[in-house]
């Protein structure tokens, strides 16, 4: 059995959670053994008790107890991650994703359907691809936020611990500036608004997370938008900017008002589902644009296009995303 190890963490590691570095490094570890782990405080952060949703930085040192088996797939002795090869089939695909670069930042524009982060029999993400985006100094790029797996559109990357750290405060200070787009199921009224609604995480009977109004105990959720066009009083464009960056409040926000986001089964029920629409049990919801400062100085602004399977949709509709 191996003995306890002081792990340094990488600069490749920096900003993501404890218990994604552990994903990462200690694959085999089951998630109930890590958590018994943290609360029997036999696993720590710089001598200190920490929890599954710390924050790690470079520099810092986890204090890794003997795991026995679940420690053979950890990477060097210094700590250095061993991640998968990734094939070239997978490096084309993540380079195919890329809508701008520059030597701070990376922009991808997300498909529907695959995760950002690897999670529970989550083993192809984005995450797990990003040493294909590395630049000469061979530096692994980072994630700075995150999209649902269902959602698409705009993923920031940044290119070093600096660009990382810099665009961190961004999201946190809220200088992010963020456009959605998204089909509805029925027209919003009036037309253009706010949705001030506070939301909380609970237990689904399933088992998994949900995110639901609660106006004494939520936290605040608020969400500006405007319909561009509409069909009928069938389905709406619709375009959301959200002020706070709650899990899931863009689609929890559409549902509690009456309008789910077309193919949002888990919020919207049966609502959400529209009987002949063209991949209309997919989520509709696309990240079309992000303004924020750059690292560099001045302002960064990306765009995304639709994925061609939700463009289709949008045709469906006769609605025109070109040009805006």
């Amino acid at each position: 059995m191996s003995d306890v190890r002081l792990v340094p963490v990488a600069e490749g590691d920096a900003h993501i959670r404890l218990d994604r570095w552990f994903k990462r490094h200690f694959p085999a570890l089951k998630h109930g053994r890590l958590e018994k782990l943290l609360r029997t405080g036999q696993i720590r952060v710089d001598g200190g008790r920490a929890k599954a949703s710390t924050r790690l930085a470079p520099g810092q040192t986890v204090r890794v107890p003997p795991l026995g088996e679940e420690a053979a797939a950890v990477g060097s002795g210094e700590g250095a991650p061993r991640r998968p090869a990734i094939s070239d089939q997978d490096r084309d695909w993540i380079r195919s994703l890329v809508v701008y670069e520059d030597k701070e930042v990376t922009a991808l524009n997300k498909p529907p359907g695959i995760a950002v982060q690897g999670g529970r029999k989550v083993t192809r993400h984005i995450d797990g691809l990003l040493d294909a985006l590395a630049g000469e100094d061979g530096e692994r790029p980072r994630l700075v936020h995150r999209l649902d797996r269902d959602t698409s559109g705009v993923l920031l990357v940044a290119r070093s611990a600096r660009a990382a750290a810099f665009l961190a405060e961004a999201f946190k200070g809220r200088d992010a500036k963020k456009t959605y787009w998204a089909l509805v199921v029925g027209v919003p009224s009036p037309r253009r608004g706010t949705i001030d609604m506070p939301l909380r995480k609970v237990a689904g009977q399933d088992g998994n997370e949900r995110v639901v109004r609660d106006d004494e105990m939520g936290k605040s959720a608020v969400t500006d938008y405007e319909v561009i066009d509409a069909a009928g009083r069938k389905v709406a464009w619709v375009a959301l900017y959200p002020r706070t960056g709650r899990t899931h409040q863009l689609r929890v926000h559409c549902a509690g008002t009456g309008t789910p986001i077309l193919g949002d089964g888990k919020y919207g029920g049966e609502a959400a589902h529209l009987e002949g629409v063209p991949g209309g049990d997919r989520l509709h919801l696309h990240a079309r644009a992000i303004e924020l400062p750059h690292p560099a100085g001045g302002t960064l602004r990306v765009t995304a296009p639709l994925p061609d399977a939700t463009a289709e949709t949008w045709q469906f509709f006769q609605f025109s995303p070109e040009g805006r």
